[in-house]
Order: structure tokens, then C-alpha cells, then sequence
């Protein structure tokens, strides 16, 4: 043998050999066996350090998370890189756990806001419509399927809280007819300047103007009649920025509600007067003759307007050209003016246009005698927003 062996464990090299590139340790109570393996001719790579896996060579520190156990042959010792159980130099793979990742944040984007705004929206129930018109600028019709409070809750019923929310959406309308004058009213229901009142207040007039609460005064066009259910809807020149009513819902109007009407009797424009719903569903006809509109002043007629009711005429003769329509009946005080103005709830909506009242009056009657003795009708405002796409089209009569 060429090779001996000596104290330190390790092979002695003859002379004029290089020395051994990775000298094998041995156990000093191990025999020396010629026949293994000689060493590896280079010295092994360093190990890498690469997340989130990390080689760790023993004597290093170690990443905290806790090292799986390794595998065990049958002798119990741990299985090394060389195939061989024990080595000294075995490297020990140790995975590293990565860091879970922190959940994102969710942002509160364009959509959960409209998701938002349509929780609130619907908290508010129909008065939603008026909201939506102020944010997005649009004209929209604020009505109501439900019970809105356009007046807080705490002065429901109150006449004067219902006046003062309501009167700047009623508005008087002056018609010039070939015979005269007619005078009667309207209520906004968009902000520029859509205008709800009765046909016979407009019926044959060559021109119309229309007068708001604040005094400022407008030249209307006729955009849509509907003589059957005496409606007529008006568009006013240059408006912009008034306020329009809420449209309630007549479907919920019981006999004995508060009601307050609004309206320009004998020109006298913004009076109020209140009293309660008498009954409901009441057959009211009028005149779809343009001949039988209402008239006041110089050659006008007597400043009322013909309708049937209960099988008898009323202020005049209605002529043979007549319709017949379902109305609230009320005991709120109506004169001649009041005519296509608004019926009130007790929580500000519109329930209703005013569009007859009853006098002790006849033709034959005295001017003197003629006034309101608490029997007044107005079109249920369901009616009303039910006809207004055929209004805005020009209306039944076109």
C-alpha cells in the first residue's frame, strides 16, 4: 500500500502527488478500505441564498420558521447529498416559509358609492326624483308613490308649513281668448318651467302668461291639451331654477284627510284655503266645447266654470260636447281662479288639480250670490301623471 495512515485521520499523500483537492475525513476506529471512491476533484459550490427557499449550511442561522424533519434510512441515520448516512459536510435543506401576503384594501370606488347613494335613495322613498334632478341637473317630475314629508315631519297638517313649501310651485295663468280673459292657475312640476293646469282655463286662448309667486311673469306655450280629463300642460319661455312640487299619490287619499288648496281666485294669486277630502271617486263632467271655457273681465263670461254633477248643471251650461271624469271631492274653499291649481296633502304633496267647485249661484243669479258653499272637485293627480307622456306629445286633442 502506498498510502498510511496517520493520527490526524487523514490520507498521506507520497511525494511528487499534488495534494487531494477535498480530503475525506475519517473515523480514527475505521478502517482504511483502498477501494472507495477518491475524493471530488473540486471544491462543491457555495450555497445560494434565494427567497423564499434558503439553502442553510449548518453554523449558519437559520430563517424562524421550524424545519421539517428529515427522512431516516434504516439505521436511523439522516439521508446526506452524498448517498451515504453521516457525512460531515451534508447540507441541510431547510425551507423557508414565505410571508403570507397582506390582503388588499379594498377601495371604495365609483360603484360602492352608487351603491350608496341607492341604499339612501331608497331610505327617502319617492322623493328621490327631486334629488336626482338636483345632482344630475336634469328636468325630472318629483312625484311620489308613497307618503313624502315635503314638510318635516313635526308641522304635518300645518297650514302654514304647507303654504309656505307649496306656494312657489302654484302659479297663476292668464289666458287672452277671443271673447276676453281667462284667468286660473297651475302648479310647476319641472324646474324649467313645465306647467300642470286645466284645459278650460286655456281652451281657445291666442296667447297665455303666467305669473310665479315671487311676481316674475312668463309667456307660456301650449304644449299638449286633453279636453276628456281637462288637462292641459303649458311650457313656459326662458325658466329656469323653479321649484317644483312633488306629485303624491291620490291612490292613498282617504275621506276625512287634511287637504289645503292653493290657487288665483278672482286673480288674487297664492290664496290659500284649507279643509278636508268629503268623498272620493265623484262623477264629474265638464265641457270639451272651447266655446264653454270659463270667462272673466271685459266680455267675458261669469268668471266660472259649467260642470255636472249628480244629474244637474252647474255654472252655466256645459253644451252638448261633454266629459266625464272621477274626482276628489273637498270642502276647501274654491272660487273662479282656482281652477287647474293644487290640492295638498298634510305632508305637502300634490294630490290633486283643482278643477270645479260648486255655487248657489245660477245664470240668472246675481253676481253678488256666486261663491264657494264648500263643495269643490279636483282631478286625482294619478290621473294627471298617467296623461303627462301624452301631454308632452301634444296631448289627445292634437
Amino acid at each position: 500500500m502506498t498510502e498510511s495512515f496517520r493520527r490526524s485521520g487523514e490520507y498521506e499523500t507520497p511525494q511528487g502527488d499534488q495534494p487531494q483537492a477535498y480530503p475525506q475525513q475519517q473515523h480514527a476506529s475505521s478502517p482504511v478500505n483502498p477501494e472507495w471512491p477518491p475524493p471530488p476533484a473540486h471544491q462543491p459550490q457555495q450555497p445560494v441564498t434565494v427567497e423564499p427557499g434558503t439553502t442553510v449550511w449548518p453554523g449558519q442561522t437559520a430563517a424562524p420558521a421550524p424545519a421539517p424533519q428529515a427522512a431516516f434510512g434504516a439505521d436511523g441515520g439522516a439521508y446526506g447529498g452524498d448517498g451515504h448516512g453521516g457525512g460531515g459536510d451534508t447540507a441541510l435543506l431547510t425551507p423557508v416559509q414565505a410571508e403570507a401576503p397582506k390582503p388588499k384594501k379594498r377601495t371604495r370606488g365609483p360603484i360602492a358609492l352608487l351603491a350608496a347613494v341607492a341604499i339612501v335613495a331608497a331610505a327617502v322613498g319617492g322623493g328621490t326624483a327631486y334629488a336626482f334632478q338636483q345632482l344630475t341637473g336634469k328636468d325630472t317630475v318629483a312625484t311620489s308613490s308613497t307618503t313624502t314629508a315635503v314638510v318635516p315631519s313635526s308641522k304635518k297638517g300645518d297650514v302654514a308649513s304647507i303654504a309656505a313649501a307649496v306656494s312657489p310651485s302654484v302659479v297663476e295663468v292668464s289666458a287672452t281668448l277671443s271673447n276676453g280673459t281667462s284667468t286660473g292657475a297651475g302648479v310647476i312640476i319641472t324646474s324649467n318651467g313645465e306647467i300642470v293646469t286645466n284645459n278650460h282655463v286655456i281652451s281657445g286662448a291666442t296667447s297665455v302668461k303666467v305669473k310665479t309667486s315671487d311676481g316674475k311673469s312668463y309667456t307660456a306655450t301650449v304644449v299638449g291639451t286633453d279636453s276628456k280629463k281637462d288637462l292641459a300642460l303649458l311650457k313656459l319661455s326662458n325658466a329656469s331654477g323653479l321649484r317644483a312640487a312633488t306629485l303624491g299619490n291620490s291612490a292613498g287619499v282617504q275621506i276625512g284627510d287634511t287637504v289645503v288648496a292653493i290657487g288665483s281666485p278672482e286673480g288674487l294669486t297664492g290664496t290659500v284655503t284649507s279643509g278636508i277630502v268629503s268623498a272620493l271617486n265623484r262623477d264629474v263632467t265638464v265641457s270639451t266645447d272651447e266655446s264653454q271655457s270659463q270667462g272673466s273681465g271685459s266680455g267675458g263670461g261669469s268668471g266660472q266654470w259649467p260642470f255636472q254633477f249628480g244629474g244637474q248643471q252647474f255654472n252655466g251650461d256645459t253644451g252638448s260636447s261633454t266629459t266625464t271624469y272621477k274626482a276628489i271631492q273637498t270642502d276647501a274653499s274654491l272660487n273662479p281662479g282656482n281652477s287647474g291649481g293644487a290640492l295638498i296633502d298634510a305632508n305637502g304633496n300634490i294630490i290633486g288639480i283643482n278643477s270645479a267647485m260648486y255655487s248657489s249661484s245660477s245664470s240668472s243669479s246675481s253676481s253678488s250670490d256666486a261663491g264657494s258653499i264648500g263643495i269643490g272637485f279636483a282631478i286625482p293627480i294619478n290621473t294627471v301623471k298617467a296623461d303627462l307622456a301624452s301631454l308632452r306629445a301634444g296631448g289627445s286633442d292634437s
